[in-house]
């Protein structure tokens, strides 16, 4: 049989099974500066495709291949968790739009470049609010994942919200579309009111949700998600001893590994430069942990908890910081190009959480472990995001006002604590001008959006039942 030189194949007709002893260094290559070559043209006025206009076995095509590519390196290590996220990514929709961001922002791809630009959360819904540990160990609420922050238009976070609001409304809330555009305008009305008020008085780093002042359905969280530090502890946590991590199917103890985390935690209190809280001893490591089965967007990615003994010594005032590995935003490359910039991997994340959380955790950092980024926090008996299922309309409502006001309160910290060099909200209270329209035009992107993502986890759903994210694109020759 003669040899013959095949030609070079394009993403889309790569084949779906590959050999081991495939060369790796045939991988195809992600599409990361194509993208942000797009950006750059549809910022400048060309007319040209974005992907959301694609339709049919293209659009299915440009599903897949995103999918693979930003999950390219859990689908080769063959990491558990990886095949964990596409089992949930096909299970509902809701699930599917929480671990798909960068196939939304694809969909996004440059535009709303004359927008003002803030430090944006990047992946904006309902369960990206909750209640977590202030500076000093506190509870409070509002943002709470900075994975995917990045300096964007702040209308980018609103219509990513607006569509988070509307998709878990039908899936979760069982609501019509006459109900759903009513919680989304409630998130929009949220945002637009709180930041019409740090416009005319400039009180964003100041304000924060407590349980004391904040509004009922908030309170109902605070409530329900307190527990008593020992008892989350000896519950969730420790093995009969106290001495450190029990092991089960979601905890696998790693306690020859205290070495290498103490100098992770002596890094993160050196390079965050805070004195030692009462609360944390002498930041002594007391065992380290790896955590299964964590996250939708991040799972497959490794996640650690180090036990840290409190000043007590008797176990039952234990602090635990996670660490986190850390990833490119899923927003990278496809902003309208800014003069922000807030870094890479972990210091962008930590840089983000500083700028929109300005009373937030002490322990939220940036360290390398092993030569990889890591992002780090405490996580808390008080940790805790809405239950969904547990709110009626009228309350879905509410929440949905309270989460755009948290987003505002974040937005508006950008230039106070962030790199934008102008005054961010009355800006955004121009750009969002006049209101009526600009809410409508929210409501028309969601709608459009969601319909579209419910035709592409249609697909998604058909090909991962056929064994499509098993493999990683590859170039032949």
């Amino acid at each position: 049989m003669t040899q013959k030189k095949t030609r070079r194949k394009t993403l889309h007709q790569r084949t779906e099974t590959v050999k081991a002893e495939v060369d790796p260094s045939h991988k195809a290559e992600g599409r990361v500066e194509a993208f942000a070559h797009l950006a750059v043209r549809i910022n400048a006025g060309e007319c040209v495709v974005p992907p959301s206009m694609m339709s049919g076995q293209d659009r299915r095509l440009h599903v897949r291949s995103t999918l693979r590519e930003d999950h390219a390196s859990r689908i080769e290590q063959r990491a558990f968790g990886a095949q964990q996220k596409f089992l949930k990514l096909s299970d509902n929709l809701f699930k599917f739009f929480r671990g798909t961001a960068l196939l939304f922002y694809r969909d996004m791809v440059g535009q709303d470049g004359h927008m003002p630009t803030v430090m944006a959360l990047g992946d904006v819904h309902p369960e990206n609010f909750g209640v977590m540990p202030d500076k000093n160990g506190a509870p409070i609420f509002g943002v709470n994942d900075f994975d995917e922050t990045i300096y964007a238009p702040f209308t980018w976070d609103i219509k990513r919200g607006a569509v988070g609001f509307w998709i878990a409304a039908r899936e979760v809330g069982g609501m019509k579309r006459k109900k759903r555009r009513k919680v989304v305008k409630c998130f929009v009305q949220g945002y637009l009111e709180a930041m019409q008020q740090y416009a005319d008085r400039a009180t964003e780093k100041n304000d924060s949700y407590r349980p004391d002042n904040s509004p009922k359905v908030i309170q109902r969280l605070f409530q329900q998600a307190w527990e008593e530090r020992h008892e989350w502890l000896w519950e969730d946590y420790l093995k009969p001893s106290g001495r450190g991590f029990r092991a089960d199917d979601e905890l696998q103890p790693l306690s020859s590994e205290v070495a290498k985390f103490q100098k992770a935690i002596n890094d993160l209190a050196k390079g965050k430069g805070f004195e030692t809280p009462d609360r944390a001893g002498e930041l002594r490591v007391k065992d380290v942990c790896v955590r299964h089965g964590q996250g939708t967007a991040s799972l497959g990615l490794p996640r650690y908890y180090v036990l840290i003994e409190g000043p007590s010594k008797d176990a039952t005032d234990d602090l635990i910081i996670e660490f986190k590995r850390a990833r490119q935003s899923a927003l990278q490359g496809l902003t309208p190009p800014s003069d922000f910039d807030a870094g890479d991997k972990a210091d962008r994340i930590a840089h983000g959480q500083k700028v929109q959380l300005a009373h937030g955790d002490i322990f939220y950092g940036a360290v390398e472990i092993d030569g990889e980024s890591y992002m780090s926090r405490e996580r808390a008996p008080f940790r805790d995001d809405i239950d969904l299922e547990d709110l009626s309309y009228k309350t879905w409502k509410e929440y949905a006002h309270v989460c755009g006001a948290a987003l505002a309160q974040a937005h508006a910290l950008s230039d106070d604590l962030g790199k934008v060099d102008y005054d961010v909200e009355p800006s955004i209270v121009a750009a969002a001008s006049p209101r009526k329209l600009f809410i409508g035009d929210i409501v028309r992107f969601t709608i459009e959006a969601a319909d579209r993502l419910k035709q592409d986890h249609a697909m998604f759903q058909q090909d991962y039942a056929q064994g499509a994210f098993d493999t990683v694109d590859m170039v032949y020759r």
